[in-house]
């Protein structure tokens, strides 16, 4: 099978035709395994667990252009990293803290991206994995997505919302 290198993530896919997403700009081969990754995901509760975390991962290393729609959705998954690692929530915390943070989305600028978006990327996650190794391997990857940012990680940190309180109450 032929395969070729995702331009924005860097993961090696197989090289081939199909759809990709509007403003997360990567190869055929890359979205498509994504879709495979979700898949897995969705169609096991005990995967499901970890799958925001896929998703920002996945998201974060795939920025798009310079537009308010990828800023604002590159803006919410990295606060979304940001709360579930710097400030130890739940992913559904997280996840209700993102949403709230979003009501001021309008508000984000663009972060240029890094150089590197780390080692791991959807290739690895969509590898034949026990249920253990897969949430292993995806917190490893939104971790590497979550510090190959930390050029912007104080950026970040002023997006968090405040009026509900500090973000680590949010998990009490």
């Amino acid at each position: 099978m032929k395969t070729s290198k995702c331009f924005s993530c860097g993961g090696v896919f197989p090289e081939m035709d199909g759809p990709v997403h509007r403003y997360m700009k990567s190869t055929p081969g890359c979205w498509n395994t994504y879709g495979k990754v979700l898949a897995r995901e969705y169609s096991d509760r005990a995967y499901f667990e970890i799958h925001r975390l896929t998703v920002d991962a996945y998201a974060v290393q795939h920025p798009g252009s310079v537009d308010r729609q990828s800023i604002q959705s590159i803006g919410l998954h990295l606060i979304r990293l940001c709360l579930f690692f710097e400030h130890d929530l739940a992913p559904e915390k997280a996840n209700d803290a993102m949403l709230y943070a979003g009501r001021s989305k309008h508000m984000f600028v663009w972060l240029e991206p890094p150089a590197s978006f780390g080692t791991i990327t959807a290739a690895d996650v969509a590898e034949d994995l026990s249920i253990e190794e897969h949430k292993s391997l995806v917190r490893a990857w939104a971790r590497s997505s979550w510090d190959a940012w930390s050029e912007h990680h104080d950026t970040i940190r002023g997006w968090l919302p405040r009026q509900q309180g500090t973000p680590s109450d949010a998990h009490k």
